[in-house]
């Protein structure tokens, strides 16, 4: 396949990385490339610096897994959250969309995936343990499962539940009717705000 080259290495360059990035092809690569060319030396220097604090620094909660700029993330460390309701998902996507609505005041949980054997994901690959340890040290009277709905979303639903089971805790989840997992950073912010509000028991088939 052929590749552009340009004349200049180091636009080539800005262009092959740019390109990396998620849903940058060759041709929008360019443009952000000539876009920085044509800004002010210090714009570009400020978005370098940026990308390059958020790498450096950026964490994860030690509790909720959270990306945070600190080892306990805002919500993990407010005392207005209800620190009693923790809600399970898949990623930090997904708990970006649900603070997006502001109708949940509870903490969160992320799993860093679902359950998938085809894809060599099992328990052992996620957040299951850690999630145990809070619900035995935490004081939580419920948790809120806002996986997806697919297979491997309700087998990883059916295994926590079973694990949670000991506890005796309330087990419930979002309300059906919406995307969820990957999607659910798609869901308008009414719908997704209302299906949490509405959150039903958790029933394994």
């Amino acid at each position: 396949m052929f590749e552009p080259r340009y004349a200049s290495d180091l636009l080539q360059k800005a262009v092959d990385a740019f390109s990396r990035l998620p849903g940058i092809g060759p041709k929008s690569a360019l443009r952000l490339a000539l876009h920085l060319l044509r800004q002010e030396e210090e714009e570009s220097e400020n978005l370098a610096q940026s990308i390059t604090d958020l790498r450096r620094n950026v964490v994860y909660c030690s509790q909720c897994r959270m990306i945070s700029d600190a080892p306990l993330c805002p919500v993990c460390s407010s005392p207005e959250r209800d620190h009693g309701i923790i809600c399970v998902v898949e990623n930090v996507r997904d708990v970006m969309s649900i603070e997006h609505t502001g109708r949940y005041k509870g903490l969160y949980h992320v799993l860093g995936g679902i359950i998938s054997p085809i894809d060599g994901i099992g328990p052992a690959d996620l957040a299951v343990e850690p999630l145990m340890e809070r619900l035995a040290r935490q004081g939580v009277r419920e948790v809120i499962l806002a996986l997806s709905t697919t297979m491997e979303g309700e087998t990883t639903c059916f295994y926590l539940f079973k694990k949670i089971a000991p506890f005796k805790l309330t087990v419930t989840t979002i309300a059906r009717g919406v995307g969820f997992g990957d999607q659910l950073e798609y869901t308008d912010e009414l719908t997704l705000g209302r299906s949490i509000e509405n959150r039903q028991p958790f029933k394994p088939e």
